[in-house]
């Protein structure tokens, strides 16, 4: 299908844009990011998003609070954007820019050794530094990931992204289908599952009902693989910490649909601790749950 004017003149800007910060030091374009971002974006409708999920989710904070971490969510934001065209190339690092990876290494030379394993992550701090972790972990590394409207822009993104040998699952049922395809031939899945997903199930987020993705403790289940939390935090500019968490156990054995909400809730009550322990990296400007909501 021919792409229009209009999305090819998007993808020229979007391009345009990362090669000036691709030309950056990695350090030096996460501060701009940060400083432009936390200037213009409290500004912006989509912070009352942000607020009200505070005020639900952590009605303890008062208003200077909630402003405080909206404008470090946003700073976190710009700073992520900007660090996206280095991202690839952060190599191992004890100081200044890079990827610091915690992990404790019988698990580590497990994971490297191969066999289908579903690691999941939240959007918190700089969540693209999940693939390259993820490509040093195994042989056959994969990731599910929502394509952008544009297809040249996705495509550049994807490029960015890189990494050879990493299987990219678009989300939709042609990717869970390749996915489960990936798992059961002993690949390992990057997953995103912070985010409200209205066909999962519902699980407990900051004590209110949330929709929650089911797809990775189902999967996790069915094909007898490590669930394990990966949480990532910023150190600095463009310097981040990979923690990799021991895989979340389920504790008694059921029926699937029960061992799969108990699973899925364990997953959430991981994301909260990360997020309650840093607030200002986790992206709150998402409609997490409905503005109906009761507990």
């Amino acid at each position: 299908m021919p792409v229009s004017l209009r999305l090819r003149l998007q993808a020229g800007l979007v391009r345009a844009l990362i090669g000036l910060v691709a030309r950056l030091p990695p350090a030096t374009a996460s501060t701009l990011g940060g400083r432009i971002a936390r200037c213009i974006g409290p500004w912006l409708r989509v912070s009352r998003v942000a607020d009200a999920n505070l005020r639900r989710a952590m009605p303890e904070i008062d208003a200077a609070g909630r402003a405080r971490i909206i404008r470090g969510v946003w700073d976190n934001l710009g700073r992520t954007a900007c660090e996206f065209p280095h991202i690839r190339h952060l190599g191992a690092t004890d100081s200044g820019p890079g990827i610091e990876i915690v992990c404790e290494p019988e698990r580590l030379a497990a994971f490297r050794a191969g066999g289908a394993v579903i690691f999941v992550c939240a959007h918190q701090a700089n969540w693209e530094a999940l693939t390259p972790v993820l490509a040093q972990f195994g042989p056959r590394p994969g990731v599910f990931y929502r394509a952008a409207g544009n297809p040249l822009v996705d495509r550049l993104i994807q490029s960015l992204r890189g990494g050879s040998g990493i299987a990219w699952f678009a989300k939709g049922r042609a990717g869970a289908r390749a996915a489960m395809l990936h798992l059961r031939d002993g690949g390992q899945l990057g997953v995103l599952a912070d985010q409200k997903m209205n066909d999962g199930i519902e699980a407990t987020l900051f004590g209110h009902r949330a929709m929650t993705a089911s797809a990775p403790a189902a999967l996790a289940l069915r094909f007898g693989c490590p669930l394990v939390p990966v949480r990532v935090e910023r150190l600095g500019p463009a310097r981040l910490r990979v923690v990799i968490e021991p895989a979340l156990v389920v504790p008694a054995r059921g029926a699937r649909h029960d061992e799969v909400a108990v699973l899925t809730q364990m997953v959430n009550d991981r994301l909260e601790a990360w997020i309650r322990a840093r607030p200002c990296e986790w992206l709150w400007l998402h409609r997490r749950w409905p503005k109906d909501i009761t507990r």
